[in-house]
């Protein structure tokens, strides 16, 4: 009776887990969307809500992870839920206020942060404990890519959902036009902080170190530290090249842009997340069977060839499609170059980088796994710093020549799934 009762709370922490893994990209995938706004009125503000949002890793990463060693999973959960529920409060606070103005920018900005803060304890909550309840090694990594599959879907369709509500750009379009969007996530976070209040969680063991003590320890295993690397690079890749690709499409055509519509351009890149959903799925299948590190070397070498063959292919190559109008349940016919394509492919490669990337970077870590975790979120502040530096790079080189810094990184990918991710702790 006991074990079933254990199994049963095993399986109702797993199921949360996945939720929460969910609403991660929830948050996190408004950013760019919203950036399409802004970037019209500041040309340096696109990304600069995204950055916001993972800037926030940088201060709470570590403190997240002696949140959980100090009052575990399940508090420390709430206090995340918490904070989602002010951060987008703020948000639509800032949808309310004056158009455009500067001061309206400064508190959807202060809201962005807020968020960040939310997103990056989630993060350290969901990751550690599912490949701590699924008992590390694959069967970790099997848990965490299909918690990412779940997390793929709310990616898929937020830009969708976005982009639908901004519509074509002008410089008329405010963040008024969301406020629906941030609505429904107010009603979202309000239930969830309700639904996990109420869970019985089954929580793994953790140890209580001092600080410095376990933080000390955890940077002992060279996987870790090349891991915290390889984090920073590949947050900085998965948000970056969706981010850049919703610009380039987006980009009004009277400003030399391919589309100019908002609502297209997010159903484009929302394919993208879409793939990443996928290659989730299919990982969490093969995640039994098949090591991180052999699927980390195999998608970091074909993403590095996909956006090679993406950067030099001549833009006068183009592609039809027929996409669907949500506002006018139609289907529009757009030309775009067909090196969208093979940037889009990449969300396969990029979908499992997340776990593996995880797992080998804290495999044998034991007792000093949440310390790590915190460590690891520190270093996802990447996935804000080098997106603002391609987007900077963009306006200097053109959208397409951006995606050199994204190659850089896989090549590091490359490296650390061939040689850096192998156990190793100094003496």
């Amino acid at each position: 009776m006991e074990n079933q009762t254990n199994k049963k709370g095993t399986l109702v922490a797993i199921i949360t887990m996945m939720f929460l893994f969910a609403m991660i990209a929830f948050v996190t995938n408004m950013a760019a969307p919203f950036g399409t706004i802004w970037k019209q009125h500041y040309e340096w503000a696109g990304m600069m809500g995204n950055m916001m949002n993972f800037l926030a890793y940088l201060f709470m990463g570590i403190p997240a992870g002696l949140m959980i060693s100090k009052y575990g999973y399940k508090k420390t959960a709430l206090v995340a839920l918490a904070l989602g529920l002010v951060g987008i409060g703020i948000q639509f606070c800032s949808s309310a206020m004056d158009g455009n103005a500067i001061i309206t920018y400064i508190v959807y900005l202060l809201g962005a942060f807020v968020c960040g803060f939310c997103v990056c304890i989630l993060n350290t909550v969901v990751n550690p404990m599912l490949n701590l309840l699924g008992g590390g090694g694959n069967r970790g990594n099997q848990l965490i890519q299909t918690g990412g599959s779940l997390n793929s879907l709310a990616a898929t369709l937020t830009p969708m959902f976005a982009g639908s509500l901004i519509g074509e750009i002008t410089k008329d379009t405010s963040l008024n036009a969301v406020r629906p969007l941030l609505l429904i996530a107010l009603i979202i976070f309000a239930v969830s902080f309700v639904i996990v209040w109420f869970t019985q969680l089954t929580e793994p063991e953790t140890e209580k170190t001092d600080v410095v003590g376990g933080i000390k320890e955890a940077l002992r295993y060279r996987q870790l530290k090349l891991g915290i690397i390889a984090i920073f690079f590949y947050v900085g890749i998965e948000v970056g090249i969706p981010g850049q690709l919703l610009f380039y499409l987006s980009e009004p055509v009277a400003n030399g842009g391919v589309l100019g519509s908002a609502a297209t351009a997010g159903l484009i890149a929302g394919v993208y997340w879409m793939l990443m959903l996928v290659g989730r799925f299919v990982s969490a299948f093969i995640s039994g069977k098949v090591s991180s590190r052999m699927q980390l070397t195999v998608t970091s070498a074909v993403a590095l060839l996909l956006l090679l063959v993406a950067i030099f292919m001549p833009e006068t190559c183009k592609m039809s499609l027929s996409i669907p109008n949500l506002a006018e349940s139609t289907f529009d016919h757009v030309e775009v170059p067909t090196k969208v394509l093979f940037i889009i492919l990449c969300g396969i490669c990029t979908s499992v980088m997340w776990g593996v990337i995880f797992n080998l970077a804290t495999e044998g870590l034991g007792k000093y796994t949440a310390t790590a975790s915190g460590l690891f979120m520190t270093m996802v502040v990447g996935g804000g710093v080098m997106p603002f530096i391609q987007n900077l790079m963009a306006t200097k080189v053109g959208d397409i020549q951006s995606y050199w810094i994204i190659v850089g990184m896989l090549a590091y990918m490359l490296f650390y799934a061939l040689i850096g991710s192998h156990p190793s702790k100094k003496a």
